[in-house]
């Protein structure tokens, strides 16, 4: 393998040299039938280059050449044993790690603030889910993560449990104690599963949390395009060599047979400009960060925070707190968007996120810092509170059994002791009370019948009168 080449890019141009006439798909054939509007989106040698199935430009789902070479580069960067390339985003990558690793009722650990994605890849392996409660802050007003003492517990509680599935980094860039938690589920028997879909770039800075891989996870799903170079719906997933064949053939059933192969080029150059200067590059975007800290810690009425007790932070992710300016964190999303031209990543009950990746710079931290400035100032709210489970508590249902189940609707008050049949999730705190195949108690109806002013989601009926559950 040549030093600092992408494998899958240079066979992509080769072809598209050797100016061979196309009798085959995509049927705008090299761009030549593709609408105006379409040309604008892509270069003329994109459309070019915006071919597959041909023999010299590999096979996703049995790599033999230019992708099997970019895999493997891109598992000795990420300190993986294997990396498969995703091109229906990380979804598909959180489903493969399921899907190939557990079978119909094995037990997994998961927390009750995981992506769709993991319920999803419950269905497709007939997984039964245990539910960790996530420590929460209410000063700062959001999730934080599943601790190590939590995880203890669970296991003694369920020693049985054949997986530990965790989010770590959050959106919010909290961190597990991965190294701790390995050692920990590793000593059960347990095989650790890490959805690390905001976490890519943490291999390439030491001043942030160590990547799950390093940490010794099993698994690992990264969204390289999330904070690296790659284009949306691209992703890794890094795994260790001894779950190699179920996880392939479980990747090969979820993605299309049909890749984009700009898609796959896009994952071999993000690999590549990672691999050339990614230290420097993911250096620069922490020594931003810093700097958008420390301003922001000046203004009157916002807050940040650069450090979370018992778990540790991606500083890349700066969260800004605005309630001590009388503002939802939705109220500022808009002002900054409709008024100044500053996006955020999301806007909770009181907070806004900021991704600062190796694109910005000190003039787009300069603009950033100028517009927080303008934000206005508001009559105080009210302070929010919000009921969190702290409970360890298995499935009734598993949700494969609860997608595959009759459901009716009933009245709130009498849902007591059915099992529930949707998602109950109130922002904040944005950790879901309800789960699909768990049983609804009394403690829950009467939070949910307490907090129904708060922004639902998941309910069918968005008034919370009725849930559904099943038959």
């Amino acid at each position: 393998m040549a030093k600092f080449s992408a494998p899958i890019a240079a066979a992509m141009k080769k072809y598209s040299a050797d100016e061979v006439l196309p009798f085959h798909t995509p049927g705008h054939k090299q761009g030549r039938g593709a609408h105006e509007l379409l040309r604008e989106l892509l270069t003329a040698e994109g459309f070019r280059q915006e071919v597959s199935l041909m023999e010299e430009l590999d096979d996703l789902h049995e790599p033999h050449s230019c992708i099997k070479e970019a895999q493997e580069l891109a598992a000795k960067l990420w300190q993986a044993d294997e990396c498969l390339f995703m091109v229906n985003g990380t979804t598909s990558a959180v489903q493969a790690m399921i899907f190939g690793t557990l079978k119909a009722g094995d037990l997994i650990m998961i927390p009750r603030n995981a992506h769709r994605s993991v319920i999803s890849g419950l269905i497709l392996s007939g997984a039964v889910p245990i539910f960790l409660p996530v420590e929460f802050d209410a000063e700062l007003n959001l999730p934080l993560n599943v601790s190590l003492k939590t995880i203890e517990l669970a296991i003694k509680k369920f020693p049985q449990a054949k997986a530990l599935l965790l989010v770590s980094p959050n959106y919010y860039g909290v961190a597990a104690d991965l190294e701790k938690i390995s050692e920990v589920v590793h000593a059960a028997g347990m095989i650790l599963l890490v959805d690390e879909a905001h976490g890519a770039h943490l291999t390439f800075c030491n001043e942030l949390p160590k990547s799950a891989i390093e940490s010794g996870a099993d698994l690992a799903a990264q969204s390289t395009h999330k904070i690296l170079g790659s284009l949306t719906q691209t992703s890794m997933l890094l795994l260790k060599k001894k779950f190699s064949e179920r996880v392939k053939l479980a990747a090969s059933l979820l993605q299309t047979t049909s890749p984009n192969q700009l898609l796959l080029a896009s994952l071999d150059i993000a690999r590549l400009q990672m691999e050339v200067d990614g230290w420097k590059k993911i250096s620069e975007a922490v020594g931003l960060s810093k700097k958008l800290r420390a301003e922001i810690k000046k203004f009157h009425g916002l807050k940040t925070f650069d450090a979370v007790k018992n778990f540790s932070l991606d500083l890349t992710k700066v969260t800004v707190n605005v309630s001590g300016l009388g503002l939802s964190g939705q109220e500022a999303e808009e002002i900054l968007r409709g008024d100044l031209k500053i996006q955020c990543e999301l806007s909770d009950a009181t907070n806004l996120l900021f991704l600062i990746t190796f694109a910005d710079s000190e003039e787009t931290i300069e603009k950033l810092i100028a517009a927080l400035k303008l934000l206005p100032r508001r009559e105080p709210k009210k302070n929010l509170s919000s009921f969190v489970s702290e409970e360890i508590s298995l499935a009734e249902l598993s949700p494969r059994e609860t997608f595959y189940a009759p459901v009716e609707v009933v009245e709130l008050k009498k849902s007591v002791g059915r099992i529930c049949a949707e998602e109950i999730t109130f922002y904040p705190p944005g950790i879901p009370l309800l789960m699909p195949g768990e049983k609804i108690s009394a403690q829950v109806v009467e939070a949910i019948r307490r907090e129904k002013s708060f922004r639902v989601i998941g309910a069918s009926d968005k008034t919370l009168s009725t849930i559904k559950v099943v038959r």
